[in-house]
């Protein structure tokens, strides 16, 4: 299927990428600035992953490296 809009994520997912809670992501999810769901299906927002990469990249603090 060429041409699709790339990776999607849903909640767990994205909770796991962040390394927070499902709840905390929800919170996570209601701040000004977060994307947009791409798509909303019965039960479950999914997100476009490039977007959910791009902002962690910018608002949250790196993860620590292995040696730390």
């Amino acid at each position: 299927m060429a041409g699709g809009p790339g990776e999607l994520m849903g909640p767990y997912e994205i909770a796991d990428y962040l390394g927070v809670s499902r709840q905390r992501f929800q919170q996570i999810a209601r701040r000004p600035g977060f994307p947009k769901p791409y798509q909303e299906l019965r039960g479950m927002k999914v997100y476009l992953a490039a977007e959910i990469r791009q902002w962690a990249k910018h608002n949250r603090p790196p993860k620590p490296d292995a040696d730390d």
